[in-house]
């Protein structure tokens, strides 16, 4: 993976560099000394730039959690194909050509670094100042101006959305395809950046190079992107009205930049700036009446602003309103009150329960989901770290190492059942009257005032590992066969088994194996499972890794959800949602700080689409669905465990909400100013125009 990015990126510079014999000026020479005197004279220019690439990685974990946040309200997607439909998988089928779509994965990618990367660099290099100052800021605006669109109004790659549409460049091979999904969102699809950088090159070029003495360059970035249009096209990554986005933002940005230029650059002109800078370091004082002049005069505008003070004004209050809903929409989890140090969770619709190591040992709290700092106290049995617990509707089990209690939640003070155990490993409830209790591999089956049933076991001789039961069905793992589901129901004894297959593609293993990991998929084992009406999903420990796997209960049909490469646990079906946890790295123990930790993944049942719910460094484990809400377990940067819970329709809190409303105020107030300042302006120019002609 860092292989496939390292060639790109040597690519990209040496083609760059090779390319400036061919774009420089006509009388420009190409010299060693060059390279290293342009670093001095434009860092600032270069900085701007540096600083725009290095903000998408954040910008991208922001779209990632402000979607699952959402819950997909923000995707425009169905609008877009409801617009322009197959006309992309039209491209696509006519050029289809697996030489074709080598060249454009590799030509998508190394094409845009070259670009990026050259369209400062050959004017610093060759001290095309003019050039330079609006290009820096042109590349800019192009970013900032698609951050509202990338954020706000998320668009869905081609080949993820379109029937029959594949997205070609992902999935060239496996290390391709990890790299795209480990820096990609794949929902920036409106505006097109690999059409808005390069066009804002070219019509900045087209604009300012009054001379002509780019004129080779503006022609072979022209040719660029009628190249990168047919390629994201082809590729199944971008729609054509994204290509539209794209110019249109690039024209936008270039007219904002020729405005800034001038003001912005005599202040922050690498020529004067260390002048200024010295100043500031031998003569504050001064460096201070200057600022403060400056600051007052600003000031003194707003005072009695002109159209000009208006717009800015508007602009301000709606990146105030865009900030303050992303950080509310982007923070809608809020830990349980109540909780200390939680070591193992439960919920059930309306009701939360934790685990809580205390001083005075394990205490099992009671939540009212509704009110999430409340604490009921609840009849139990003494816990320790080992006990076993569950819930369903208003009835919850308990166990420790010798005893069950089952409790009524609208009754907690009364014990409704009470068993002798034997170091249970997992108590539920098999069905809306009954529970079952796994000792010692064996399986037991009680109603709920303590009589003992029948139901399936494992046979003489053998013994359950896991079980996991929904609403009369039950799933049970053997030790004789631990890579096969034994499915049945619970007033019955006879069981199905399902044989489950973890093979991943070729490549996939190939990564595994050749980073030093063994991939034994002859000694798989199921460690996890959760069941709903007709799908299970589980987690196969094949040494190198765990898989998650969602296996059709009817067909016996499997996939595999989570990247086979990385490792996933905890996963929890409900509500036509299945959630897990999983790495984002094939060795967490040695990767960086922002790969080392478990996120939280929603996987859409009938979209069959997994996004992210959390994007961040910290560690999130043991996620579970309920009705209205996702829980999980969340441990922070000071090393606390908490239990988060985030409602899936998205709420605004009330400081946010006071924030949208003043603000819309504030909006619509200055919109009308502005536009009657406007007009007054425009009259006043109209009559003086009229009074010279006359």
């Amino acid at each position: 993976m860092d292989g496939v990015y390292l060639t790109w990126l040597i690519s990209a510079l040496a083609i760059g560099v090779l390319l400036m014999p061919i774009v420089k000026p006509p009388w420009a020479k190409v010299t060693l000394h060059g390279f290293i005197d342009f670093l001095r004279r434009y860092w600032l220019h270069i900085g701007i730039v540096l600083v725009i690439y290095n903000a998408k990685d954040f910008l991208d974990e922001v779209d990632r959690i402000l979607m699952a946040n959402t819950d997909g309200m923000l995707n425009m997607t169905p609008w877009i194909y409801a617009i322009e439909g197959d006309m992309s998988l039209w491209v696509q089928e006519t050029f289809m050509a697996d030489w074709l779509t080598a060249f454009m994965t590799h030509f998508y990618v190394v094409g845009f670094m070259v670009i990026c990367y050259v369209s400062i660099f050959y004017f610093a290099y060759f001290d095309d100042r003019y050039i330079a100052d609006r290009m820096s800021l042109t590349i800019f605006w192009v970013y900032v101006l698609a951050i509202p669109f990338y954020l706000f109004f998320n668009v869905q790659v081609t080949g993820n959305y379109i029937p029959g549409m594949e997205t070609l460049a992902y999935n060239h091979t496996p290390e391709i395809n990890d790299w795209f999904h480990r820096i990609d969102p794949l929902t920036n699809g409106m505006p097109s950046l690999h059409i808005g950088f390069p066009f804002a090159v070219w019509l900045c070029l087209l604009r300012f190079d009054t001379d002509s003495r780019w004129v080779v360059y503006r022609r072979i970035i022209f040719a660029y992107v009628l190249l990168t249009a047919f390629c994201i096209l082809y590729l199944g990554i971008h729609w054509f009205v994204d290509i539209i986005g794209g110019m249109v933002v690039a024209a936008v940005a270039v007219s904002i930049a020729n405005k800034m230029a001038n003001p912005w650059w005599r202040i922050f002109d690498e020529r004067t700036i260390n002048a200024r800078l010295v100043t500031v370091l031998t003569n504050p004082k001064r460096a201070f009446r200057v600022v403060y002049s400056g600051a007052k005069e600003s000031l003194s505008r707003y005072s009695k602003p002109s159209s000009k003070e208006t717009g800015v004004m508007l602009a301000v209050v709606m990146i105030i309103i865009a900030s303050v809903i992303t950080w509310d929409l982007t923070h809608q989890s809020i830990p349980a009150g109540g909780v200390d140090a939680p070591v193992g969770v439960a919920a059930a619709d309306g009701w939360l329960i934790t685990l809580d190591e205390r001083d005075a040992g394990a205490l099992l709290i009671v939540h009212d989901l509704s009110d999430l700092d409340s604490e009921i106290e609840v009849m139990q049995p003494i816990m320790d770290l080992n006990s076993t617990y569950a819930i369903q509707g208003n009835m919850l089990i308990m166990a420790n190492q010798s005893k069950l209690f089952v409790v009524d939640l609208e009754n907690p003070s009364n014990v409704i059942t009470s068993l002798d155990v034997n170091s249970p490993s997992k108590v539920d409830f098999v069905s809306d009257d009954r529970f079952a209790i796994l000792e010692d591999g064996k399986m037991s089956y009680w109603s709920l005032d303590g009589l003992e049933k029948q139901g399936p076991d494992a046979p003489q001789g053998d013994s359950v590992l896991l079980f996991e039961p929904h609403m009369g069905q039950i799933a049970l793992v053997f030790a004789s066969n631990p890579d096969a589901i034994q499915l049945g129901i619970v007033d019955a004894q006879g069981l199905i088994t399902i044989q489950v297959n973890v093979t991943a593609a070729p490549g996939e293993d190939e990564i595994l194996i050749d980073s030093g990991f063994n991939v034994d998929i002859q000694n798989a084992t199921i460690t996890d499972m959760s069941l709903s009406l007709d799908n299970v999903a589980i987690t196969v420990d094949v040494n190198a890794t765990s898989r998650l796997l969602l296996v059709n209960t009817i067909t016996g049909e499997s996939q595999l959800v989570s990247d086979p490469k990385y490792a996933a646990f905890d996963p929890d079906l409900g509500y036509g949602v299945l959630m897990f946890s999983a790495f984002q790295n094939l060795d967490p123990v040695n990767a960086s700080e922002k790969y080392s930790d478990r996120e939280i993944y929603i996987h859409d049942l009938s979209a069959n689409l997994t996004k992210p719910l959390t994007a961040d460094e910290l560690d999130q484990w043991a996620p579970m669905v309920l009705e209205d809400h996702y829980v999980y377990q969340q441990l922070d940067e000071d090393g606390v465990i908490s239990v988060e819970v985030q409602p899936k329709e998205p709420k605004l809190q009330p400081y946010a909400s006071n924030v949208l409303k003043i603000g819309v105020i504030l909006a619509i107030t200055l919109v009308f100013i502005n536009v009657v300042q406007k007009q007054k302006e425009s009259n006043k120019t109209s009559r003086h125009d009229s009074e010279l002609v006359s």
